[in-house]
């Protein structure tokens, strides 16, 4: 625990981030967003951490958007430079070459959700409501919604939630493939997480963070340069001795040991 607003805690090998900023509904301070990104980098050098988690703690909010309290008295200039924090920290975490799930616990507004769009999977609470209600602030999303959301349920749906500023259910959320998986009622949704996510913690390092930078890579290029992004990914795998292992182990018919090499 540190004095500003967050956590970090270790799970076995899964590390969390944990926003604890309950009596301003866990809202994104600089000083969270600024962890939030030393988080995503750090995460990059600890070698028996195989999945990052962001959530918020208790079962209200995620994160209920950017501290509007904290940015009042900012100038234009101050707003500007807050800017360009949302695209280098948040930056962080959708580059980070470990699997990154945002875990819903409650409420994921404004800059919540686009905490949670930055990483690569969402796992949401059913009571769980996600939403962009900046133009109703005469503001946009300004740290990647405009960018993130469409790319990920579709440019209709997302000028929808972007312009009507209303958010939507755990239960929509899913349909429209903004989240991946809805805990069940009454589970833990960390715990419902780990349980999840466990394949990823039993599996390979380098094959998942190779899987990760095909898919980001080819994310917005022709489809033959995407296959070059692929092809040299493989290549990373190709002569590791993971890949070894896993072949050993289907021989053997154990469970593979990978060590990341």
């Amino acid at each position: 625990m540190n004095d500003s607003g967050f956590h970090v805690e270790r799970r076995g090998s899964a590390a969390l981030f944990v926003i604890c900023r309950g009596s301003s509904a866990n809202a994104l301070s600089r000083e969270v967003l600024l962890g939030l990104g030393r988080f995503a980098r750090e995460v990059e050098t600890w070698s028996d951490v195989r999945v990052a988690l962001v959530t918020g703690q208790g079962d209200r909010y995620f994160c209920a958007g950017a501290d509007l309290k904290e940015r009042a008295g900012w100038s234009e200039r101050e707003i500007v430079h807050q800017l360009g924090l949302y695209r280098s920290e948040l930056g962080a975490l959708d580059h980070c070459s470990k699997p990154v799930v945002a875990v819903l616990n409650g409420v994921a507004l404004g800059g919540g959700l686009e905490i949670a769009l930055a990483c690569d999977l969402r796992v949401a609470a059913p009571h769980v409501r996600l939403g962009q209600p900046e133009t109703r602030l005469a503001i946009i999303p300004g740290a990647g919604g405009t960018q993130r959301l469409p790319r990920l349920i579709g440019e209709g749906r997302a000028k929808q939630m972007i312009l009507l500023g209303e958010s939507i259910d755990a239960a929509t959320a899913l349909a429209w493939g903004l989240v991946n998986r809805v805990s069940p009622p009454g589970v833990d949704v960390v715990d419902d997480t780990l349980a999840w996510v466990e394949p990823m913690l039993q599996g390979a390092p380098l094959a998942q963070s190779a899987a990760l930078r095909a898919v980001d890579g080819g994310r917005d290029v022709p489809l033959e340069v995407g296959l070059d992004v692929e092809w040299a990914a493989y290549d990373r795998v190709l002569h590791s001795e993971d890949r070894l292992e896993g072949l050993r182990a289907f021989a053997d018919k154990r469970a593979p040991r990978y060590q990341g090499r």
